[in-house]
């Protein structure tokens, strides 16, 4: 594999009932002292061990064995729903082809993080999440700031699974657009994707990662 093919992951979106919608994220233990820590599902790279040949298959056994390793998660296989492919853009350094997979957990499933890649982990509903974010206590990356975003609107977890899961799989591969004040990254299904024009009228399927926080917008007009 060269420097530049992504790397096949695979990462779990695990939700609960709690109050109402819960989803777990993991705070990566922190390199610098500056800064919200960084927040993100349980997931990593495809090994040699997880390849059956197939790479939605890789990359869901990928999902469940990082699962294991980062949050003692004891997860089914079968019970992982397909909700979104991420692959990175072109010009970063690091690249990975990321498969996203929804499954729910038991109010009591217990979670024990590494304490070595994972430092601690939270169960959130996603309007907290997406509040904590931004008041910069805690940092999530666009794969996971859009995800969450989805789960806004489901109150509980059966309901997300059932509309995420049967919904087809959206692929991300993002066309960024650098600006003064941050950056629009653009989506497939946006009007300004195919020629990296953010004003061109139409749909708009996007992120906009501003100095002043992230705004995802999508629409059909």
């Amino acid at each position: 594999m060269s420097a530049q093919e992504p790397h096949p992951s695979g990462t779990v979106v695990l939700v609960r009932d709690g109050r109402e919608l819960e989803v777990l994220l993991l705070a990566r233990a922190r390199r610098r002292s500056e800064g919200p820590a960084a927040w993100v599902f349980p997931g990593g790279k495809v090994e040699p061990a997880d390849r059956a040949g197939d790479p939605v298959e890789d990359a869901r056994r990928a999902a469940v064995r990082e699962a294991r390793e980062e949050a003692g998660l004891d997860l089914a296989p079968e019970a992982l729903r397909l909700i979104s492919r991420w692959i990175t853009p072109d010009i970063s350094p690091r690249r990975f082809d990321t498969w996203f997979f929804l499954t729910s957990a038991e109010a009591d499933t217990p979670v024990r993080v590494d304490g070595v890649e994972i430092a601690e982990h939270r169960w959130f509903t996603p309007g907290d999440a997406l509040r904590a974010h931004h008041a910069r206590e805690i940092l999530l990356a666009p794969p996971t700031f859009v995800t969450v975003t989805w789960l806004v609107e489901h109150r509980a977890a059966a309901a997300a699974v059932e509309a995420l899961g049967a919904a087809e799989p959206m692929t991300f591969r993002p066309q960024i657009h650098r600006q003064e004040a941050g950056a629009c990254m653009l989506y497939p299904g946006d009007a300004g994707y195919e020629s990296g024009d953010p004003e061109r009228a139409g749909p708009r399927h996007r992120l906009w990662a501003l100095s002043e926080g992230y705004r995802y917008e999508r629409r059909d007009f």
